[in-house]
């Protein structure tokens, strides 16, 4: 069965599409470009990027702007899914959602619409345990947004690994450990399946703490060691 995947370049559509491999034949990867930080369903921080990334996976991509009112995000979602089906013939939509049942039924209710299955590989997976899998499959994710208290500036940049991992543990209680509700957000820049990894090599940071975007200017796509 041919899939296509709800990519955003961050860690969990990296998982997502790890776990999907194998079960289905993965067509295409389809992502979403909001106007920004402030879009209800779709990552924004270093969207630019996605196209490195497929090329990376050796992937096609199909991408579609979008707004950032819900509204806005379903219709673009509708059009990009529908292209995907009519241009590569998926029959599934693979996602990368944990435990937001507002983003899931979301997604849901638009592969309905087109008569496609929706696949979540990750859904209901302890936050914990997926930031660890993340770690021990090899998948190289930095943070790229902080926002919300008590996360910081200082954060922006760092892989996730087992420090961070712990970090994350400790501040369950204010954050959900996977930022699955927005607290943070991540940059895969190299993965089992990537053919090569990407190397930033010009970026700032905008924001303070509790409130800050890293955006990567310029990378490169090397050759993996």
């Amino acid at each position: 069965m041919r899939a296509c995947v709800l990519y955003s370049g961050g860690k969990d559509s990296n998982l997502a599409l790890l776990e999907a491999i194998g079960r289905y034949s993965i067509a295409c990867l389809v992502t979403l470009k909001p106007e920004s930080v402030e879009s209800r369903l779709f990552h924004y921080p270093n969207v630019h990027l996605v196209k490195m990334q497929a090329e990376a996976l050796g992937l096609p991509l199909i991408e579609e702007q979008c707004l950032d009112d819900e509204t806005g995000s379903l219709e673009a979602l509708w059009r990009a899914l529908d292209l995907a089906k009519r241009t590569y013939g998926v029959e599934t939509v693979v996602t990368g959602a944990v435990k937001s049942r507002y983003q899931a039924e979301k997604f849901a209710r638009v592969c309905n619409e087109l008569n496609l299955d929706c696949f979540n590989p990750l859904w209901g997976w302890d936050e914990l345990e997926l930031l660890k899998e993340v770690v021990e499959r090899g998948i190289k994710a930095i943070f790229t947004r902080v926002a919300g208290y008590p996360l910081k500036r200082s954060l922006l940049g760092k892989t996730i690994d087992r420090e961070v991992i712990r970090l994350l543990s400790g501040l369950r209680s204010f954050i959900n450990p996977s930022g699955e509700g927005g607290e943070y957000e991540t940059l895969v820049l190299d993965s089992p399946l990537f053919r090569k990894r990407i190397a930033p090599l010009k970026w700032r940071i905008e924001g303070s703490d509790y409130d800050a975007v890293l955006v990567v200017e310029e990378a490169e796509l090397l050759e993996k060691e």
